[in-house]
């Protein structure tokens, strides 16, 4: 019994040193679990995972440069072709809003490329409508001669493209440069076909294109509408973000006259009276040349056509050559007004035309102070800080095309109405 005993206790012995060796190693890592990491364990952790991430990023930053994440626009991204549509937009998608107004559901896109663009089914008569339209008759593209060499315009050609040659030795080619023929048209809100107005043709200059510079960034069509003058806008591409004056179908004998017949019957469809397509085509124009805007300009005067038509001439820093078309034109239209605003970029040229027109015995004023009247001719020298590129929304004035408008409008003789009721709906625009 004894041995017995003593066999037992040593068992009891040997189980509780068993359980003791089994909980103790549970319990340090228990107490572990409490307790703030080891530092010299973190700082190495820390340094893999930076040599983790350092190397996942060389692989991504392989494949995410700046070019892929921001590609360069392509030209088909700028002007759609002609399976694609431009959407109508409204002169208030331009205007500050405090809340995103939704399109109406029956505005209709037209096609770019139709040479018979659809209408909207109705539009609003409280709404500006500023659109793109393609038309035969617009400037390009053109594969008619350069009237200054008699030679044909497109005088290179790679493989099947066909490009011209600039003077300054670059190349364009027709089908990035020479190809848009669409026309920018505005009509604003309190536009009325029944009164006496005027249709303005606005030339822009180099490096432009209708969306970006002309509507955007020059404002024009929403110049037109602060006027509160009767007139309506057209804006024919020239050539493509390029600088290259060409005047393509402009300088063609009679051009400038089928450009506006077309643009007669455009207007009629999309202010949405057919009816009104005579009174288009019968309506004064004022002709507006910006910058390199001047040789289409000078050649619409001298072989377009219907320079009878035409009542009033603004040169925005413009005069860089063909002073003899606009001398003539002046002499002989004494029932039109003629503006040309200048820097120093063009002002020995504003100032030798000046010269030219005293000689002819013609009257010359130096600003811009008093109204517009038939038989104006008035050169007006922008002072430094007025730049070039901004020259369409600030020269002597802000916005020169509005106050051109304006001190037509307050001339009687100009047959060209201002609608005073929009003057405080313009002003909040």
């Amino acid at each position: 019994m004894r041995a017995d005993r003593t066999t037992s206790g040593a068992r009891g012995r040997a189980l509780r040193v068993g359980l003791i060796s089994a909980l103790v190693p549970l319990s340090l890592t228990l107490v572990q679990c409490g307790k703030a990491p080891n530092p010299a364990a973190l700082a190495a952790n820390s340094q893999a995972n930076v040599q983790v991430v350092a190397k996942t990023n060389q692989q991504v930053a392989s494949g995410d440069t700046f070019e892929d994440r921001f590609p360069t626009p392509q030209f088909g991204e700028r002007f759609p072709s002609a399976s694609e549509s431009f959407l109508q937009r409204q002169m208030s998608d331009f205007s500050p809003k405090r809340a995103v107004q939704q399109p109406p559901a029956e505005t209709a896109p037209y096609k770019v490329a139709s040479l018979e663009p659809q209408v909207p089914y109705k539009r609003s008569p409280r709404d500006d409508l500023t659109t793109l339209v393609s038309m035969k008759s617009s400037a390009f593209p053109y594969f008619g001669n350069n009237p200054a060499s008699d030679a044909p315009f497109l005088n290179i050609a790679k493989g099947d493209r066909r490009g011209h040659r600039s003077y300054s030795g670059r190349v364009f080619w027709q089908d990035e440069t020479y190809n848009d023929s669409r026309v920018l048209m505005h009509v604003p809100e309190h536009f009325d076909v029944r009164k006496p107005g005027v249709i303005v043709v606005f030339f822009h200059g180099n490096g432009a294109t209708l969306e970006r510079d002309v509507r955007d960034r020059q404002l024009v069509p929403k110049q037109i509408t602060d006027s509160g003058a009767n007139a309506v806008l057209l804006a024919p591409q020239m050539a493509v973000d390029a600088a290259d004056s060409s005047a393509g179908k402009f300088w063609q004998p009679g051009g400038f006259k089928r450009f506006m017949a077309e643009s007669a019957d455009h207007l009629a469809r999309v202010t949405g009276d057919p009816n009104s397509a005579r009174a288009f085509a019968n309506m004064p124009i004022v002709i507006v040349g910006y910058s390199g805007g001047f040789l289409p300009t000078a050649w619409s005067l001298e072989v377009g056509g219907i320079s009878d038509r035409v009542r009033g001439v603004v040169l925005l820093d413009a005069v860089y050559g063909e002073m003899d078309k606009f001398a003539s034109w002046i002499e002989s239209h004494r029932s039109g007004f003629f503006v040309s605003a200048y820097t120093r970029h063009t002002a020995r040229r504003d100032r030798e035309l000046m010269s030219m027109l005293r000689q002819k015995g013609v009257s010359v004023a130096e600003d811009m102070d008093g109204p517009l009247r038939p038989g104006s001719v008035v050169f007006v020298e922008t002072g430094d800080g007025i730049t070039h590129r901004d020259y369409v929304t600030r020269a002597w004035t802000r916005d020169p095309l509005k106050d051109v408008l304006v001190k037509m409008s307050a001339t009687p003789a100009l047959a060209l109405t201002r609608v005073a009721a929009t003057s405080s709906a313009a002003s909040s625009r």
